[in-house]
């Protein structure tokens, strides 16, 4: 692994989603499954799950800028899920799914500014989006048994209805970015 990494922050609904996509993309050494954005400090799985915390559900991935930029990292994102619907993916319903941006420096802060003014203006999405930007303040990694789910539990029902179909879309359309 480089030397030089950064970490991206971001929240798409269910963080085995997440994790599953960023887990195939070239120049990504980790993802972790996460929480970040409440007031609850040291929350669990269940805690998230009644939406009181405040918390997102988030991957933060730990990338190599030399082969991936943080801008290509976004570009995956806005792709690979729903940014225009409020506190929900899919069945997945609650301020712990909304989409989300937590920046780490002020250059993450305006390349996410940049990008989601950019998504907005493309014709990728009809509606407006209303993905959250805002400064990553702590993170809390979640419960071991949600760290690299899918590839760990692939015949769950959930993973194969839902996180499956995911991860074999961006297979599909971004070859490009995948691990060889």
């Amino acid at each position: 692994m480089s030397d030089n990494v950064e970490i991206a922050t971001l929240g798409a609904g269910c963080f085995w989603c997440v994790e599953a996509v960023f887990q195939d993309v070239k120049g990504v050494h980790k993802v972790e499954s996460g929480y970040t954005g409440g007031q609850t400090e040291n929350p669990t799985y269940k805690q998230i799950c009644t939406g009181t915390t405040g918390h997102a559900e988030v991957t933060q991935i730990t990338f190599d800028p030399s082969v991936i930029s943080f801008e290509d990292i976004l570009m995956i994102f806005w792709h690979t899920h729903d940014p225009t619907t409020l506190n929900r993916q899919g069945n997945d319903a609650g301020t712990q799914y909304r989409s989300s941006i937590f920046y780490h420096n002020e250059q993450q802060k305006e390349i996410a500014e940049k990008s989601l003014a950019e998504t907005e203006a493309s014709d990728l999405w009809p509606n407006p989006i209303v993905t959250e930007i805002a400064a990553l303040d702590v993170y809390y990694p979640a419960e071991d048994y949600h760290q690299n789910y899918f590839n760990e539990n692939p015949n769950q029902p959930y993973c194969m209805m839902v996180v499956n179909p995911k991860v074999q879309k961006f297979r599909k359309s971004f070859g490009e970015w995948l691990k060889k």
